[in-house]
């Protein structure tokens, strides 16, 4: 709606520079290497106008300011593809946490959450375009604290996980995560939610969190808990504000609450000062907890931030590299040890479209978000005797028993159409 009354011409001969990496190197951008005329920050969308303005002028221009309110509340998206049967919902922007290797909150700015009621406006309207899944993303989504309310003001401050503890002040006041979570989930019974990425530290004993993931069919049985390590003394010098054993006694009240849950995590190689041993209780985390699914790198340094000013990038990038593979070879391993435990199981899938190996199967996901390959039809009986051929269309629920698994997807026969209620009754 900003760009909409400027005259085409503004666009003419200019160049910009948009979102977090040019809020990071905008000396570099602007002044060493001259790339572009207009450098914008992730928060500066309402200021193109006047830098617009600045740059046909002559002049070049930035604003990099990060800001302390802006949630692009009233911003609704534009839906680019027709049929889409996935989408992605912002929650929140910024993070309060200071993690030593993370440059977020240096580049996006401090926590601030959008109000309930955009959020549920934009929920309402993709449900209402056919969309069949939702995640809600933020950079620490289940700290999600919504004042735009006087009503909402007076709560008191949430408490952490057990063996948790925070570089920020956990603040009063605000509607939280689980009475977000509660009201999307009552916006269609049929329209699939996900969140991510939590931090490990916002699941308390008494979380109603873990209540609503294991009571509403509607709401995934699947968490994403990232470990980052599974050294204690690296958990402390990358301040996560956790151990290694706090962290392990997390997974099992998660999975007392959630019977059957698939989780996925993340872990980053050679982080400053990684022993072999470090490494070594890494791997053996990654044994231990089985996770369904990981997104592993290894470190690289950034600027601005706590490892930066404070920390050596020690470890030899082949070290960083070999290391790296074995935290794969061994996640890989567990994976396909926690998958095979579905075979002989029904899952309810999403159809997302035709598997990319064979037109005669598709692709979609389940309930822990795993890949599903299936047939692409089946037949079904019809009242008079005869036989009819069961097509799924891509945002369709199906049901499919799993016959095999891997690492990466399960395998599986059709059984027919399904609802999401048929998941309350899957194991």
């Amino acid at each position: 709606k900003t760009l909409r009354s400027l005259p085409n011409r503004l666009f003419c001969d200019l160049s910009l520079g948009v979102g977090c990496m040019a809020e990071r190197l905008k000396e570099e951008i602007l002044q060493k290497e001259k790339l572009v005329d207009i450098v914008a920050g992730p928060d500066a969308y309402r200021d193109l106008p006047r830098l617009l303005a600045l740059a046909e002028s002559g002049q070049q221009a930035a604003n990099v300011l990060l800001s302390l309110d802006e949630t692009y509340a009233d911003v609704l998206p534009v839906q680019t593809t027709a049929g889409g049967t996935t989408a992605f919902v912002s929650i929140m922007r910024g993070c309060d946490n200071l993690c030593s290797y993370c440059i977020v909150p240096f580049t996006r700015g401090r926590e601030r959450s959008r109000p309930l009621a955009s959020i549920l406006q934009e929920v309402r309207m993709l449900s209402e375009q056919g969309v069949k899944e939702v995640t809600l993303l933020g950079q620490n989504v289940n700290s999600y604290r919504d004042l735009s309310e006087v009503q909402f003001q007076a709560a008191a401050a949430p408490g952490l996980s057990r063996g948790f503890s925070s570089t920020c002040r956990v603040r009063a006041g605000g509607l939280r995560f689980a009475q977000l979570l509660e009201q999307v989930s009552r916006v269609d019974p049929e329209l699939r939610i996900r969140f991510t990425s939590p931090h490990p530290k916002d699941f308390p004993d008494e979380a109603s969190v873990l209540q609503l993931i294991r009571e509403r069919h509607n709401i995934c049985k699947q968490l994403h808990l990232p470990a980052q390590s599974g050294s204690s003394r690296v958990l402390e010098a990358m301040r996560r504000g956790y151990t290694r054993e706090a962290y392990l006694e997390l997974v099992q009240h998660v999975r007392d609450c959630i019977p059957g849950v698939c989780l996925s995590s993340d872990f980053i190689a050679g982080f400053c000062g990684e022993t072999e041993e470090d490494h070594q209780q890494s791997l053996s985390l990654l044994r231990e907890v089985r996770y369904n699914t990981g997104f592993l790198f290894a470190y690289s340094m950034r600027q601005k931030t706590k490892a930066f000013h404070r920390l050596q990038d020690d470890v030899p990038a082949s070290v960083k590299q070999r290391r790296l593979q074995e935290l794969i070879t061994a996640f890989r391993e567990e994976a396909a040890r926690a998958n095979q435990a579905m075979v002989g199981q029904e899952q309810v899938v999403l159809v997302e479209g035709p598997s990319k190996r064979s037109a005669s199967e598709l692709c979609g996901r389940n309930d822990g978000n795993i890949k599903v390959i299936f047939p692409a039809a089946q037949e079904e009986e019809e009242d008079a005797g005869s036989k009819a051929l069961f097509r799924p269309q891509p945002g369709d629920y199906v049901l499919v028993k799993v016959t095999s698994a891997s690492s990466q997807s399960l395998r599986g026969v059709l059984l027919g159409p399904a609802t999401l209620s048929h998941s309350a009754a899957c194991p």
